[in-house]
């Protein structure tokens, strides 16, 4: 039974209100002395109050409803706890990994990390990563078809710049090291040497010219670098447990976008400049005018961006594309979208950014030109030799296999929940050490409590018969309960918002609760049938948490 669903069927039969004006209005109120389901009683009338206490009076409640308070303008709905017990724990039982779980059918293309191939994945494409694999998750889970997709931007600049740098001072060396971090080196290399030879800047775009126009020796140094560059990506993708279902190369689609600028110079939705440099003027949509190809004919990001959203829609015939992209973005998608309305794209309206915040550490922001960056690799290196040692100080015993396997979901776990736990429109500050902490809003700490659940239940043993949901009576039973049975809406809300964090902290809520309840409470007893009725509590638990952590891309373990 939906609780809320029934509520607010019950409301519209008793108001002038419909179900979707209700829908909005009933909530969760922030404190469970003022009950399961609040309704606020504004749009029934000028005094609220009474309005409130009128409906009080006219409801007539159903089973699941033990009693109804007023108040101020709010009617507050208290469940019946035992009505409410056996509903949740009896479903997610029946369910299991699918509880929560949606059932629409959308047709959803997901773009997300969008590397450039002159340097490693960096803290701020992890950020990326771990959001575009938590929203990809949470939507399929919803029911919708979901397709993740990555953008290679294999061209450009900056991917010539370090091209010099090796064919200058590279000496034809093959990688000793990952492919990407190989690269990477002469990029900070240019970057270093051009502050002292302003020629270097001249010298990389001609060779980006040359790149354009296909000079054979151009090409031949720009695949043998990008093939290094992007064999490194694929063990840091693994690592990280991220695939894609399709890689678009920024190089293969560049042209394309060049001959949709012109369509928009012939329709006379684009012009000319006095640089002979193609433009949309967007001034009259209150944005900035903006360059789809430079007077000498090159491209820009926006010239092949123009042609990939028509791609994808070929290909996928998207009801919604996603971009997950950095809020340093945000103008260039405004633009975009606009652009491509202006063109009479009917996707148009289907297109979404997806922004995030920067990413800082404790010392400051990160600047891969100065090779100051934190790279991926080296970051999650470090994450997993500060979990060893956690996991050494807590189980010395463990072979030395174990311990690094532990160490590694640990790691991963306590890097992505950090990442997402944060509204993504907000710059964040990335802390390792407080990330990989067993106590507090981390993902260790719900790892460790969903382990802690599993041992609850190991302990215990196979447990059967029916259960009497009606000893589930302390307060610390009632108010996980009550969370159980939000996991479904929390699901709901963080893929209507394309927000992971409200996902985030319910599991932390949830979680909390639980060790209370633990803490309090003894599950194992002499006491069978209470023993049995707690023991489903904790499977109930142990399944939301596995369920919540794996929407997230977390693996939830048996054992920490």
């Amino acid at each position: 039974m939906d609780f809320k669903s029934q509520l607010i069927t019950l409301l519209a039969a008793a108001t002038s209100l419909s179900p979707e004006e209700i829908t909005p209005l009933v909530t969760i109120p922030p404190n469970r002395q003022f009950g399961d389901y609040a309704f606020p009683c504004f749009k029934l009338g000028n005094n609220s109050r009474e309005e409130a206490e009128k409906l009080q009076q006219k409801l007539q409640l159903p089973l699941f409803i033990a009693k109804t308070q007023v108040v101020g303008p709010y009617l507050n709905f208290f469940l019946d706890q035992s009505v409410l017990a056996a509903e949740i724990l009896t479903k997610i039982s029946k369910e299991k990994g699918k509880y929560g779980a949606g059932k629409n059918k959308k047709k959803i293309v997901i773009e997300y990390c969008g590397p450039n191939t002159n340097k490693p994945l960096h803290l701020g494409h992890l950020r990326n990563m771990s959001l575009g694999n938590a929203v990809c998750r949470i939507l399929a889970f919803q029911g919708n078809a979901v397709h993740p997709v990555n953008i290679i931007n294999d061209r450009g600049i900056h991917i010539c710049q370090s091209m010099l740098a090796y064919q200058k001072w590279g000496k034809n060396k093959k990688p000793d090291k990952k492919g990407d971090h190989f690269v990477g080196d002469y990029y900070v290399l240019f970057a270093t040497a051009a502050k002292e030879n302003e020629n270097l800047k001249k010298e990389a775009q001609e060779l980006l010219l040359k790149w354009e126009r296909n000079d054979t020796k151009t090409k031949a140094l720009w695949k043998t670098m990008t093939h290094w560059v992007l064999q490194g990506f694929r063990q840091t993708y693994r690592r990280f447990g991220i695939k894609f279902e399709k890689e678009y190369f920024e190089s293969k689609y560049y042209q394309k976008g060049k001959e949709m600028v012109q369509e928009g110079l012939q329709k006379k939705v684009f012009e000319k400049d006095h640089t002979n440099a193609v433009l949309a003027p967007l001034e009259k949509y209150r944005l900035p005018n903006k360059i789809l190809l430079r007077g000498d004919e090159t491209s820009l990001y926006i010239t092949q961006d123009l042609y990939l959203a028509q791609l994808r829609y070929q290909d996928f015939k998207y009801d919604k594309m996603i971009y997950v992209v950095a809020s340093e973005q945000h103008l260039h998608f405004q633009q975009l979208f606009k652009i491509l309305e202006l063109l009479g794209r009917r996707y148009a309206q289907s297109l979404y950014h997806l922004s995030y915040g920067l990413v800082n550490l404790p010392t400051g922001r990160m600047k891969s030109r100065e090779g100051t960056v934190v790279d991926a690799d080296d970051l999650m290196d470090e994450i997993s030799s500060l979990a060893k040692q956690e996991v050494e100080k807590r189980y010395p015993a463990l072979s030395e296999k174990e311990k690094q396997y532990r160490a590694e979901f640990i790691s991963l776990g306590a890097i992505k929940f950090f990442l997402t736990r944060t509204d993504a429109v907000r710059d964040m500050i990335f802390n390792p050490e407080e990330s990989i902490s067993f106590d507090g809003e981390t993902g260790p700490y719900l790892q460790y409590t969903h382990a802690r659940a599993s041992s609850i239940l190991r302990k215990a043993g196979k447990v059967t018969g029916k259960r009497n949901f009606t000893l589930l009576s302390q307060s610390q039973e009632q108010a996980l309960i009550a969370l159980l049975s939000q996991f479904p809406g929390k699901v709901q809300e963080a893929a209507h918002t394309y927000k992971p964090h409200v996902l985030c902290h319910y599991l932390i809520e949830l979680a909390q609760a639980f060790n209370e309840f633990y803490h309090a409470l003894p599950v194992i007893s002499d006491d069978k049938e209470l023993m049995k009725a707690r023991l489903l509590l904790v499977e109930s638990v142990r399944q939301v948490l596995a369920n919540g952590l794996d929407l997230l891309g977390i693996y939830a373990p048996k054992e920490m």
